[in-house]
């Protein structure tokens, strides 16, 4: 079946309106997604599901947020190849970390962004929390301008409104990195990954998401070792309580000029009067 895989980020498709009793020819961009294989030092570890943008970002921050290696040092390589049919992210690293890597290897295919793919116990899925130290504090205005700012640096959702965004501010509230992905985690990954590529300390700033606050993306933003995780839906309950355990600020419902900072409020100071 070639040439069902590999497709660029975005694509005009037609399609058929159904409206007022007709059926109107019509077309629209859409969002792609394609199967990308994570081979580390040509071991196949994961097929996940994601957008082909920024898939080096990508390789070095599921890498890292997986817990694969340690420091983004111990990457000496990542390799993109393209196929026909998706494609292949081959990544470099010590045969120490590769030897940890799981037996049989996590070779499966992954519903888009999935947070589990492959996983086979659930210590595996739910790990302990990384603690998050950090003298980081924000006013809430930088919260406003972070979520204001994010739809204008969004270019494939406003092509398509299918994809997640995620970014990464600085203090006082200025998107600094921006990744786009069909998965959330995906989109995540990617920012972190920029991050790690550049030498920028994640904990100097903040993440914000398009998404439900899941505790995947907890569990991401604390081994990344980011204090604040801002997110436009809800999380969930276990989001919550490892946001708490890990010292992580968890703002939810981030819409306009109000927001729901479900753990550790005090690390976003009121504004004076």
């Amino acid at each position: 079946m070639p040439g069902i895989g590999y497709e660029p980020p975005v694509a005009s498709r037609p399609f058929v309106r159904l409206t007022n009793g007709l059926a109107v020819p019509d077309g629209a961009p859409v969002a792609e997604e394609v199967p990308v294989a994570f081979v580390y030092s040509g071991r196949p570890h994961v097929v996940m599901m994601c957008t082909p943008t920024d898939l080096e970002d990508l390789g070095v921050g599921f890498t890292l947020t997986e817990e694969i290696v340690s420091s983004a040092s111990e990457i000496s390589r990542v390799e993109v190849e393209r196929h026909s049919r998706g494609v292949e992210l081959r990544i470099e690293i010590p045969l120490a970390a590769v030897e940890r890597l799981a037996t049989p290897p996590r070779a499966l295919a992954g519903r888009t962004g999935c947070g589990l793919c492959g996983v086979e116990a659930i210590d595996d899925a739910v790990r302990a929390p990384h603690a998050v130290v950090s003298a980081l504090a924000i006013r809430p205005e930088a919260l406003w301008n972070a979520g204001a700012a994010l739809d204008a640096a969004q270019p494939l959702n406003r092509e398509t409104r299918a994809v997640h965004a995620a970014a990464w501010c600085s203090a006082g509230g200025e998107l600094r990195v921006v990744r786009e992905d069909v998965g959330r985690h995906n989109a995540l990954d990617k920012v972190l990954g920029a991050l790690a590529r550049a030498g920028t300390a994640p904990g100097d700033g903040f993440l914000i998401v398009t998404s439900r606050a899941s505790f995947e993306l907890v569990q991401k933003a604390a081994v990344a070792g980011v204090p604040l995780l801002a997110a436009v839906s809800r999380p969930t309950g276990l989001a919550v309580r490892i946001a708490e355990a890990a010292g992580i600020t968890l703002v939810g419902l981030l819409r306009g000029q109000t927001a729901n900072v479900y753990a550790h409020p005090e690390r976003i100071l009121q504004s004076p009067g």
